[in-house]
């Protein structure tokens, strides 16, 4: 019996392969993004506002502000680990299931901040020991987050969209600063300050859980990116991508980790220190009523003047300026898609520069220097935070482009954001309360960010699908 073959006609049409809808990446990029910035902002703006009371009782003040920021800069060594963790599985499992990954540990270590004891009575030592532990699993998620974001974003993109979509898991940076700092805003206004030390600072952590279970919901509804899929069906996904990555990408993560210098310093700068320096006491007489109140011991050694602002007034002045952060995040896509991310960023990085000599004049220069400062400043944040999004994943093959991107990132935060704040604490009281050494402290860091581009070539032209045998030619 003969088997009649079937007509052309008649062959049944290949199934298209599911993709992510445009909709879809959007919001599972932004959105995840959005919470992990805001757990992580919850941190930071604790780390100014209560944490130095709450978890370093016995030391002075200026010491206690020390410590919180040495706990702050935790996170940012527990993120390279973070990129090797979840770059690994990112790169060998799939981006999808890393993104759940990582969003649940931040969550997690997030909500149990917020349930921890003050340091008192039996947990004067064990509280802050908690807090470390919880702060590195915070950083941890946040190594492994950001790329995952970006690759999702990117690896989606139409041709000649990759920067246009790279601004979307960047645009969480500022979302998740206001919704966190705005929460802080809110509780102050509508609790007592005995009321916020006690139990209010307390809601912005636990509140996560309800952002997580909404991130989850939209992560788990992915499908794998084209460009991974590519990876899988050819058989290229590497067994070791981190061992690959230093092999053939070694160049690349040192350019990449250089190429974010300047804008973590930039951002970590702008809310963190501007933070500490605008709601300082101004005087020492104001200082000493300060720790009075509080109940400690005042030690004129130890103050440095600041701007003397209201915590709430600094914050919105803060808030106002992140939205310039926002907006000139999605400005940034459309130019860096035009006239090329490398050039793009070598001018930002230039107004990086000069915008760090402006420092002490703005800031000395009453409401109207500082509102002016944070706006310049959170306007070159967005024009050079928003190519990141599809420079970095750019300069790596697809094979280890999770790695690679997520190293360089995390590398940088250490670099760049874990010791910014600290740096500019101590140069802020070498300089006897002037904030011109900070200024000076940006404007180096640009420099070395401007030699990086200088030796990067564009990478907007690479085939970002193709190329998982060898590493991107682009040094």
């Amino acid at each position: 019996m003969s088997t009649k073959k079937p007509s052309a006609a008649s062959t049944p049409a290949p199934v298209p392969a599911k993709a992510n809808s445009k909709g879809r990446v959007i919001v599972a990029s932004l959105v995840g993004t959005s919470i992990e910035f805001y757990d992580f902002y919850v941190y930071a703006t604790a780390a100014v506002l209560v944490f130095p009371r709450l978890f370093f009782p016995n030391a002075d003040g200026f010491t206690a502000l020390l410590s919180s920021f040495a706990v702050f800069g935790v996170a940012f060594i527990a993120r390279p680990l973070g990129s090797i963790v979840f770059g690994h599985f990112g790169d060998k499992v799939g981006r999808k299931g890393t993104l759940v990954a990582s969003l649940l540990t931040m969550g997690i270590a997030t909500f149990l901040i917020g349930c921890l004891p003050e340091a008192k009575d039996g947990w004067i030592i064990l509280a802050p020991a908690l807090l470390v532990v919880l702060r590195f699993a915070q950083g941890l998620a946040l190594g492994g987050e950001w790329s995952g974001a970006a690759l999702l974003a990117t690896e989606n993109a139409p041709a000649n969209k990759r920067a246009v979509w790279g601004t979307f898991p960047q645009l969480g940076a500022p979302i998740g600063f206001i919704l966190a700092n705005g929460l802080f805003l809110l509780l102050s206004f509508q609790l007592t300050p005995d009321q916020f030390d006690t139990w209010g600072w307390r809601v912005p952590f636990l509140a996560s859980a309800v952002m997580v279970i909404i991130g989850l919901y939209v992560r788990l509804k992915l499908v794998e990116t084209p460009a991974f899929q590519k990876v899988v069906d050819s058989g290229e996904v590497s067994k070791l991508p981190l061992s690959r990555a230093f092999k053939y990408s070694w160049r690349q993560m040192i350019a990449g980790t250089f190429i974010m210098l300047a804008t973590y310093v930039l951002f970590y700068l702008m809310t963190t220190f501007t933070l500490t320096y605008g709601t300082s006491a101004k005087t020492e007489e104001a200082a000493r009523a300060a720790a009075e109140k509080a109940g400690k011991i005042f030690d004129p050694e130890t103050f440095t003047a600041g701007l003397g602002y209201a915590r709430n007034d600094f914050l919105i002045m803060l808030i106002i300026g992140v939205v310039f952060f926002g907006i000139f995040t999605l400005v940034a896509g459309p130019l860096a898609e035009k006239h090329g991310r490398r050039k793009t960023l070598l001018v930002v990085t230039a107004g990086i520069f000069l915008f760090g000599f402006t420092f002490s004049p703005l800031l000395g220069g009453g409401t109207v220097g500082v509102m002016a400062l944070l706006i310049i400043g959170f306007t070159l944040m967005g024009l050079t935070f928003g190519p990141m999004g599809a420079m970095l994943p750019e300069l790596f093959p697809t094979n280890v482009r999770y790695t690679g991107s997520a190293i360089a990132y995390n590398v940088s935060s250490i670099l760049g954001a874990a010791v910014a704040p600290f740096i500019a604490v101590a140069l802020w009281q070498a300089a006897d309360g002037s904030p011109w050494l900070v200024g000076i402290y940006l404007s180096s860091m640009a420099v070395l960010t401007l030699i990086a581009l200088f030796v990067t070539k564009d990478t907007k032209d690479v085939d970002y699908e193709n190329n998982s045998s060898e590493a991107v030619k682009v040094l």
